[in-house]
């Protein structure tokens, strides 16, 4: 289970674990922490994954909750392993938020990855071309080698969800907004930067782990005209996780059974019930690719 998910959502998976072993062996942790000569705010910091736990501190934990069976010391020795994993990301400490870099941590694992945008294709299907000239809008006059930074680093993610095996299943809902703006149209040489982005997303959404739909604008006023979030789901029992985006950074919500949480998934699926179907949707961003293209 812990190949392929990153250290993000190990420690994740392996503090939820070490919780409820606790509390199924009826412990407190001031009483742990007695017990293993410890102090309470070890624990504490372990259980709320702030700290990694070392494998022979797991091991004695273990023991004290009455683990024994190898295989389930192995799976959480190997997960404590796991945690300590450098993640791609974390080599762009300096260039990418905080909070994003936390959610690409999450997004790593994920086995289901929900996504509604507004105005814009989704990061995870955009160009490079396409990506650099959003870049330049959203982060101002960073310099066009900071551009190209945070370009690569969009890159290297798709790059990076493709190659997990198993993939991730992607569903992405987008406005009819985010396929018709000509993005890049205005610049020298870019009237081509945003048919090559549709042909993007019609070659992304013929994978079989991506479904891509339009909501229309005949459609009218809908959920989604909030802004874009993103939902995550896990193989395991870790609830969801809620990435709400915009122009000047992002808010994660890490709490996965939050209210906030429930209400996004909810509304996703409520969306749907505006969208055309995979095939329609597909028609209708080869029309506007058509269209764009007539005047290249």
């Amino acid at each position: 289970m812990a190949s392929g998910q990153g250290p993000v959502v190990q420690r994740a998976i392996l503090t939820s674990e070490l919780v409820r072993l606790r509390k199924e062996a009826k412990k407190l942790q001031d009483e742990v922490a007695r017990a293993l000569d410890w102090s309470p705010s070890k624990l504490i910091r372990i259980e709320g994954g702030t700290v990694g736990i070392s494998t022979t501190d797991l091991q004695a934990l273990l023991r004290h909750y009455g683990v024994s069976e190898d295989g389930d010391v192995e799976r959480l020795t190997d997960l404590a392993r796991g945690t300590r994993e450098r993640g791609w990301w974390q080599a762009y400490q300096s260039d990418l938020d905080s909070n994003f870099r936390t959610y690409l941590g999450y997004e790593m694992g994920a086995s289901h990855i929900r996504q509604f945008e507004s105005s814009l294709v989704p990061g995870l299907l955009q160009t490079e071309d396409y990506a650099r000239v959003v870049l330049r809008e959203y982060v101002g006059d960073i310099g066009e080698e900071a551009i190209a930074t945070l370009a690569g680093i969009r890159m290297s993610r798709q790059d990076q969800l493709r190659d997990r095996d198993p993939a991730p299943d992607q569903f992405y809902i987008l406005d009819e907004a985010a396929i018709r703006r000509r993005v890049g149209a205005t610049l020298p040489g870019g009237k081509g930067i945003m048919p090559a982005q549709l042909r993007f997303v019609i070659e992304a959404a013929q994978r079989p782990n991506t479904t891509i739909q339009i909501i229309p604008f005949e459609a009218g006023a809908h959920f989604g005209m909030k802004g874009p979030f993103t939902v995550l789901e896990f193989d395991a029992d870790l609830g969801e996780v809620l990435f709400l985006e915009n122009a000047r950074g992002g808010d994660l919500t890490l709490m996965g059974r939050d209210a906030a949480v429930a209400e996004y998934r909810e509304a996703f699926e409520g969306l749907q019930k505006w969208t055309y179907d995979a095939d329609r949707s597909l028609e209708l961003i080869q029309e506007a690719l058509d269209q764009m293209s007539a005047t290249v």
